[in-house]
């Protein structure tokens, strides 16, 4: 039996609802200074006073992890079917695909705009770089777990391989294609505020990122958390919108979905 709308949303909202109110208190009980801890009242004003920045911020952030996480997905999804035609190409390529994962984007930041220009391409390369690895990690997996019975039933009817990519190995490895993308689509928003910090800056609006080293810098701590909070919230509706597109594609027929 599947569950209501209200049973699903309660219990982490009473959760929320708890977490805040035991922070105001001992923020306001034991007397924290506000630029170290500023109770949630405080940054729910701060988020108030600068909704108009913050949400600009927001849409450029959105623009960038939306940009990456795209690009992740579309690169990642046919690097590992190429990968999964051949060992000896997964063997040979398939290394460099960890390299990215284990590159610090802190570190190679200030070569993206020297490559990319400051701004909103740079913040996107960021994102990918980020977020390619769980896509192209899961779709290859998914592509090597197909039953072999069913790919010599497959070869047994004279199905090409095209035709055995596009009916079997695909619909077979969507679960965990879709796993992969809703790991990089929370990865995305991570690149993008990473991006930010270096190569936010240009004729573009401030993202999130930005919004926090400027709250940082003039100990708005308030601000900051709000510009914290929004960019989590940003990351929460990508994942979302991912997890229902993958459960409208699975709930039909995969065990993962049904009932829920």
């Amino acid at each position: 039996m599947r569950p209501t709308l209200l049973q699903a949303v309660a219990p982490p909202l009473a959760a929320l609802v708890l977490v805040l109110a035991l922070w105001e208190v001992v923020a306001r009980a034991l007397g924290i200074p506000a630029y170290l801890l500023p109770p949630p009242s405080d940054v729910a004003r701060a988020g108030a006073a600068d909704a108009a920045t913050l949400l600009a911020g927001a849409a450029t952030t959105a623009k960038a992890a939306l940009a990456g996480f795209c690009l992740s997905a579309a690169v990642g999804v046919l690097s590992a079917i190429a990968l999964a035609s051949s060992r000896a190409l997964e063997r040979a390529l398939y290394p460099y695909t960890v390299f990215l994962q284990t590159v610090p984007i802190v570190a190679i930041a200030p070569l993206l705009v020297l490559w990319c220009g400051p701004g909103l391409r740079a913040v996107a390369v960021s994102a990918f770089i980020v977020s390619v690895f769980p896509v192209i990690a899961n779709t290859l997996t998914g592509l090597r777990s197909v039953e072999p019975a069913l790919r010599d039933l497959f070869r047994l009817y004279g199905a090409g391989r095209f035709a055995m990519l596009r009916k079997l190995e695909l619909p077979s490895a969507l679960p965990h294609i879709v796993t992969g993308l809703r790991i990089a689509a929370g990865l995305a928003v991570i690149g993008a505020i990473v991006g930010e910090f270096v190569a936010g800056f240009s004729e573009d609006a401030a993202g999130l990122g930005i919004l926090v080293l400027s709250a940082y810098r003039q100990l708005r701590t308030d601000l900051l958390f709000a510009a914290v909070l929004l960019a989590s919230a940003l990351g929460l509706a990508l994942f979302g919108a991912v997890d229902l597109a993958g459960k409208r594609l699975l709930r039909r027929w995969h065990p993962s979905e049904i009932n829920r």
